[in-house]
């Protein structure tokens, strides 16, 4: 394990290789699981804001599952967590060309909206979990679903947490990003030589 700030981060993080093959799992995360998305407090008012635009990229039943349950719903496992459609789909996806993409995302990608996505979709693979007290950073890809981004990214050679930089700053910062690789340099370096 490895301490940065006040983060456990799991050697993992450093040492798992991952790029997200969208034509092998065709973003099967957004459909994959037992809750949606977990969101953080200060996204909540984000995700309503986003939503204004987003919904333009909606189906009618996806927008009604929004506008009847919420923008968010609450998890009695997960907590705050996106709502989903009977078919297990986060309520904000649709299909394009065969995958599963995000509608807040498609907003921000546009111009349209300041908000990305859930930091917990944004940093996947990776997830924040809190141990003993502790914010630790984890690497929990999915066994079946993530096979193929394992092994792309082991053909590409990058690792997790390269592959969600953005992710990571938008986390934890700047700081916190240029530690951590300062740290997998000295681990690349020492397992190369």
């Amino acid at each position: 394990m490895i301490w940065i700030d006040d983060v456990l981060v799991e050697d993992a993080v450093v040492e798992a290789r991952f790029v997200c093959d969208l034509s092998a799992c065709h973003g099967g995360c957004c459909v994959d699981g037992d809750a949606g998305a977990p969101v953080e407090q200060q996204e909540i008012a984000q995700i309503e804001q986003a939503y204004d635009v987003a919904k333009a990229y909606l189906p009618p039943d996806h927008r009604a599952c929004i506008e009847q349950k919420g923008y968010v719903v609450q998890d009695p496992e997960f907590g705050t967590v996106t709502p989903l459609l009977p078919n297990g789909m986060c309520a904000y996806a649709i299909v394009e060309d065969g995958i599963v993409k995000c509608t807040l995302e498609k907003a921000f990608l546009t111009g349209k909206s300041s908000f990305r996505k859930p930091l917990s979709c944004h940093l996947y693979p990776l997830r924040v979990r809190q141990i003993a007290g502790r914010t630790a950073l984890l690497y929990e890809p999915r066994e079946v679903l993530c096979k193929p981004a394992q092994i792309l990214g082991k053909k590409l050679g990058i690792p997790v947490f390269r592959f969600v930089k953005q992710a990571l700053i938008r986390k934890f910062g700047e700081d916190f990003y240029q530690a951590l690789e300062h740290i997998a340099d000295k681990y690349f370096q020492h397992r190369n030589a």
